[in-house]
């Protein structure tokens, strides 16, 4: 092999180490571990083993920010994986409280974008508050936001919008199996009875597929 072949691959090796030295060192900066399931924040936290110090303030600010990067989230829901993460409930309380008072947390804006994205899943009423109490938003602000939308008649299109997809899906079966075809998917979905009733004495009749909107 020449000295220059050999000068070349001295240099490549070297540059490789020094670009993996770097990674390292970024990853470490960034308090990353690469072990799957863990999380770090400056070396002080770590999803398997939890925090070295429960009550360290900043590193459950750390960590929450870095939840709230990976995902929009309530302040209940992001209380709760602090604390699954091994934080003190007294330290949650007052990081979730001051990112709140920041805006980094938002309940009512949250609330609302949960309630549309239910909505564009033909989620009824019920269905939606179920999920909102799932992702950790409070019951009053979970209620008002269902409440503003209902009285938008969203819950009533999103009845309705069911209705047609359900119609579509079973179009040319027995009349009463495609009744029940949506009366289990409102149930699923969440919706009133009543309102699945009207949806289903509208579209579901003889004559019915039609219709504007069922093609």
């Amino acid at each position: 092999m020449s000295a220059d072949a050999s000068d070349g691959e001295t240099a490549e090796t070297a540059h490789s180490a020094s670009s993996a030295s770097r990674r390292r060192d970024k990853g470490q900066r960034m308090g990353r571990r690469p072990r799957r399931g863990g999380f770090g924040t400056n070396g002080r936290v770590s999803g398997a083993d939890g925090p070295q110090d429960p009550t360290d303030e900043d590193a459950c600010r750390e960590a929450a920010l870095t939840l709230l990067d990976y995902a929009s989230r309530s302040s209940g829901a992001l209380a709760e994986r602090l604390g699954l993460k091994g934080y003190d409930a007294e330290v949650i309380d007052i990081v979730v409280g001051r990112l709140t008072e920041l805006g980094l947390i938002d309940d009512e804006a949250y609330a609302a974008s949960a309630v549309r994205y239910c909505i564009a899943r033909q989620m009824g009423r019920s269905g939606t508050l179920r999920e909102l109490s799932r992702k950790g938003v409070g019951r009053q602000i979970a209620s008002r936001a269902v409440a503003e939308a209902d009285g938008r008649g969203e819950f009533v299109e999103s009845a309705y919008e069911l209705g047609r997809k359900v119609a579509a899906r079973t179009r040319g079966l027995d009349m009463r199996k495609r009744r029940q075809r949506l009366w289990g998917a409102g149930s699923r979905k969440g919706h009133d009875p009543d309102l699945i009733r009207q949806v289903a004495d509208e579209l579901f009749v003889e004559g019915a597929d039609d219709v504007d909107g069922m093609d």
